[in-house]
Order: C-alpha cells, then structure tokens, then sequence
C-alpha cells in the first residue's frame, strides 16, 4: 500500500507575478497531493481568499502594484480569528537576512529563498501546516 503523499487534503494558495515560478510551484505541490490556486497579483489573491479558505499561503516578495508584504498584512487585518493565523510563506529571490527579517515583522512564518529544492518545499510546507494544526 503506497504511503500517503505529504501534501494530501491541503488547499494551497500561490501568489507570483512570474508565471514560471507559479507553474513550478504548483506542479511541485500537486504532485504531493496538494489542491493548488495560482493568481498572479496581491489583487486576485484577496480577490479569491473568502471562497478559497486556504490551509497555507506561499506568496512572492518582489511584485508590480502591490508587494508580498503589503499582501500579507492585509490579509493579516481581514478577518484575525480566521487569517491571523493563516501559515504563510515568502518564497522569494531576497534571500539574505534583512529580508528574512522583514518578511517575519510582516506576517509571514516562514522566508525561503529561491530557487527552492521541490523535496524541501514539500517539506517545509507539511511542517509549517502541522505546526499549526497542533
């Protein structure tokens, strides 16, 4: 009996204005079983947030109109008792420690660089969901 894949049942929302980089994430985490929504902008991603109730939210730093951080604080007044605790992850190409800093004082868990290995994103993705669902 094959093991269950790492990712299975979660709803992951994506946001990159690259679309390499939301092709690459998305096949990378519906391979382990995620359901997976890709936008393109902060804007789609509010846009589609009440409906999609997401489990982790992985977003891109560096992006036209409206950036990660800015995405994430918002997200993060929306509704508090709902998507104050929504896990989140920078996945971006600022990879050095003063991002990482601001990343964290914006909202975001977790700050991972770019390009990231598709085994230690699975991983980190299951690890951060988990540590919330404690």
């Amino acid at each position: 009996m094959e093991p269950p894949l790492p990712l299975a049942g979660l709803n992951i929302l994506v946001v990159d204005d690259d679309e390499d980089s939301r092709f690459y994430v998305t096949t990378v985490l519906e391979a382990d079983g995620a359901s997976v929504t890709a936008v393109a902008s902060a804007a789609a991603a509010l846009k589609v947030l009440p409906e999609l109730q997401p489990d982790i939210l992985i977003c891109d730093i560096a992006m036209p109109n409206e950036d990660g951080y800015t995405l994430i604080r918002k997200i993060r007044t929306l509704q508090p008792d709902i998507y104050g605790k929504l896990p989140a992850i920078a996945l971006t190409a600022y990879g050095d420690r003063e991002y990482r800093t601001i990343a964290l004082e914006a909202g975001f868990q977790m700050h991972v660089s770019k390009p990231v290995d598709p085994g230690e994103l699975v991983a980190i993705v299951a690890n951060l969901v988990n540590s919330y669902n404690k």
